[in-house]
């Protein structure tokens, strides 16, 4: 009886050295945790699931949101081994945060990492961004408020691409956010935006610890630009992270909102495939995250999740893959409809609409 008690107990230490270190015994589905997969972020120590909750769809951006079910669905997610969730003000002015700060309300602080972010804020073109450190403090400690938090894992510059210059992020943002952390207030320091030239040379020209990168709809089945550029990151030990999988729901069997900057030769090619797909019975957003997923360079995949059946599904995603059949309807997919899409982005295309817009106000 003593062997076998030495031997249980070299089993179980081997099954929790094998979890992640937010693994709470009683909170967590054990099993749910084993069947996900967990990467570094980078340099900052921190193992996340490559299934990544993204809160941009916790307020009107997307469609309606009912909070009831979404503060539910988040803590069902944490308990399923999604252990990165991201946000910002910029997602319903606050709206986002307050959603995500009532869920995490009992739920152990170890269970999870939060990630946050500073810079941009409300829908008109005058206040939208502020890179200024007196405006981060203010609204990163406010953040703070609404998530009902003590500290966030990661505080991030939020699109940082649109500031006047680099100079801005590198002499008043970053070490504004360096003092935040010195205060204990953040783990991390990230930033974010999609054009990945102005990421890279942030990395490069900062003194400031960079942990991570978030880009976004730059890994997806029309754009896959992401690649180029994981070298780079890879080789500073930074962290990379993969926003907007479907393309702010280009690559859905759904119509994206009208804002969405893609041009209409690229709507009209996913519109397409969109329909080849619901002909084939299937669902394109699920191939395009499945596809998204299997970068090894990324860490993990901001999926914007507003309820119980969105997060099952994406779960089954994550942890199953797809099937043999849709496979080949994704090798028919890149084949006919998206490998035929001239200019795939949208780089600048947003950031000159913005300036435009600035000066238009100025006379």
């Amino acid at each position: 009886m003593q062997t076998l008690k030495v031997l249980v107990t070299k089993k179980d230490n081997k099954i929790m050295a094998s979890l992640p270190l937010t693994y709470v015994e009683g909170f967590h589905d054990l099993e749910a945790i084993k069947s996900m997969k967990y990467s570094p972020l980078g340099k900052t120590g921190l193992m996340v699931s490559k299934l990544g909750f993204g809160g941009a769809t916790l307020c009107n951006l997307f469609g309606t949101c009912n909070e009831d079910e979404a503060i539910e669905t988040i803590r069902q997610a944490i308990r399923q081994g999604i252990n990165y969730i991201d946000t910002a003000y910029w997602y319903g002015q606050g709206r986002s945060e307050t959603i995500i700060g009532k869920a995490l309300k009992g739920i152990p602080r170890k269970a999870y990492y939060i990630a946050t972010k500073i810079g941009r804020y409300e829908p008109d073109f005058q206040n939208m961004f502020d890179f200024t450190a007196e405006k981060t403090r203010k609204f990163f400690n406010i953040g703070l408020e609404r998530l009902q938090l003590d500290y966030v894992d990661v505080i991030q510059i939020h699109d940082a691409d649109y500031a006047p210059s680099v100079d801005i992020i590198i002499n008043e943002t970053l070490p504004e956010l360096s003092r935040q952390v010195a205060l204990g207030k953040a783990r991390h320091i990230g930033i974010t935006g999609y054009t990945l030239s102005f990421l890279k040379e942030c990395v490069m020209k900062s003194n400031v610890n960079i942990g991570c990168i978030l880009n976004y709809a730059r890994h997806t089945l029309i754009d896959q630009t992401l690649l180029e550029y994981i070298p780079f990151f890879k080789e500073h030990n930074v962290g990379v992270i993969n926003g907007a999988t479907i393309a702010m729901r280009l690559l859905t069997n759904a119509d994206p909102p009208e804002w969405n900057p893609a041009d209409d030769q690229i709507k009209k090619t996913c519109r397409e495939a969109a329909e080849y797909c619901r002909k084939s019975g299937s669902d394109l957003a699920r191939l395009a995250i499945w596809f998204s997923m299997q970068c090894d360079g990324v860490a993990t995949n901001l999926i914007g999740i507003q309820n119980m059946e969105q997060l099952k599904a994406n779960i089954d995603i994550a942890n199953n893959g797809i099937s043999d059949k849709e496979l080949q309807l994704l090798e028919n997919l890149q084949k006919n409809f998206f490998s035929k899409i001239k200019g795939s982005h949208w780089e600048g295309k947003e950031i000159k609409a913005y300036w435009a817009a600035l000066d238009k106000l100025k006379k």
